[in-house]
């Protein structure tokens, strides 16, 4: 079974359980998995962190944060679906495109003149890089930093 963090049209996040990845994908295509608030059948995946086994467990235990020491964020609502909706970009952008890392800008020219093949890339460049390529007539744009990228 895998779990999934998904995400409908109009940005309700929720979980769904499906025995596979090719499961979940003969459903979506299907339009048989839906937002239970909503009802939406255009639901992507969202970014979400793997869940990772521990050989160690038992050995030395993990402290776990009381509730006094966790940090808190109060997230209002319009706030929690404007995230959703940049996680599901995030998402599609990774999904269907190739990371070319600091390369960025090199890549971006070499497709716009013609002396690479044409495709959708993702990578690194500085606010004068970015500029630069916009100044040339390439079209960029940047795909916002969510706060739990930098955890």
């Amino acid at each position: 079974m895998i779990r999934y963090s998904l995400v409908c049209e109009a940005a309700h996040g929720f979980d769904s359980w499906f025995p596979s990845s090719e499961s979940y994908d003969a459903q979506a295509e299907r339009g048989l998995v839906t937002c239970p608030i909503c009802e939406s059948a255009n639901v992507t995946k969202a970014l979400m962190a793997p869940n990772v086994a521990r050989s160690d467990r038992g050995q030395h235990p993990v402290p776990v944060a009381t509730q006094a020491e966790a940090p808190l964020a109060m997230i209002a609502e319009p706030e929690r679906q404007v995230r959703a909706m940049l996680l599901a970009l995030r998402e599609q952008v990774v999904a269907n495109s190739e990371h070319v890392g600091t390369r960025f800008p090199e890549e971006a020219r070499k497709i716009h003149y013609g002396e690479a093949e044409g495709r959708s890339i993702y990578g690194e460049a500085s606010p004068a890089e970015a500029r630069a390529l916009i100044d040339e007539g390439i079209d960029v744009a940047p795909i916002p930093i969510m706060p739990d990228d930098r955890n």
